[in-house]
């Protein structure tokens, strides 16, 4: 549900991007600037009543297909209209995920080579795409060669996680909490699906915690690992998304101790 405040920007933000659109075809003097909002309706396939109760700040329960023809309409950038639906509370029915891919957004890759700590970016399924050698070398594990680096199949298939991860029961079930926040946003996602899938098949851990239902914000903290040479290491975590590709996060680990 919207609040007063909220829906009076939807109406003020709907109105300025109305009065900027030309009529087609473009006529002589008019008293309102751009379309009337009975023009825009008729663009948007709308009633002109919806359009004027958006506008006025009333409830107008607006649908996400009645939204998304109306940012058609209004001719809005990609950010103009994830702005839109934010404001009116609703998901955008084309929202588009980007594909799986191996290679991380320039942005990522340059934070992450960057780094003097163990780095790494994972996409929105959480597989690895970008990593420095601090991680790799932290990491062998999961991002050694010719190792699967899905973090959760890792977390959750590879009997040594178990032992590299100090208090894995704990933290196993943080991470599917905080993954199942980023499958919210993707889930009608086929190959999202698919990954939920196999991984509730092949592991009956992940099978329990995710029948659980518990979902997370993604936070920073303590982490601590079992290193095969380097015993037992500390680090506290931090995350971030970069601005241009937000279903990428960067992970980075300062080094906190060292325990004998």
């Amino acid at each position: 549900m919207t609040s007063d405040h909220q829906r009076k920007l939807l109406g003020d933000f709907v109105r300025a991007h109305r009065e900027r659109l030309t009529p087609d075809p473009p006529t002589g003097r008019r008293r309102t600037p751009g379309l009337r909002r009975e023009e825009l309706a008729a663009r948007a396939q709308l009633s002109a009543t919806w359009v004027t109760w958006i506008e006025q700040g009333r409830d107008a329960q607006a649908s996400p297909q009645a939204l998304a023809r109306l940012a058609e309409a209004l001719l809005l950038t990609r950010a103009e209209r994830a702005y839109l639906f934010e404001l009116a509370g609703r998901r955008d029915p084309d929202h588009a995920q980007a594909e799986p891919s191996e290679r991380a957004p320039d942005s990522l890759a340059a934070m992450v080579e960057a780094l003097p700590h163990p780095a790494y970016g994972l996409d929105r399924f959480w597989n690895a795409i970008a990593w420095n050698i601090a991680a790799a070398d932290l990491f062998s594990g999961w991002l050694g060669e010719g190792r699967d680096r899905n973090l959760l199949r890792y977390i959750f298939l590879d009997p040594s996680a178990r032992r590299f991860i100090l208090d894995w029961p704990d933290r196993a079930a943080r991470a599917l909490a905080e993954f199942r926040a980023d499958f919210g946003a993707s889930f009608n996602d086929p190959p999202m699906l698919a990954l939920v899938e196999r991984l509730v098949a092949d592991s009956a851990d992940f099978a329990a915690l995710w029948k659980a239902q518990t979902v997370m914000d993604r936070e920073g903290g303590d982490r601590g690992f079992l290193h095969p040479e380097r015993g037992m290491v500390r680090y506290r975590q931090f995350t971030f998304r970069p601005a241009d590709r937000p279903d990428c996060k960067l992970v980075m680990l300062v080094r906190e101790t060292r325990l004998s």
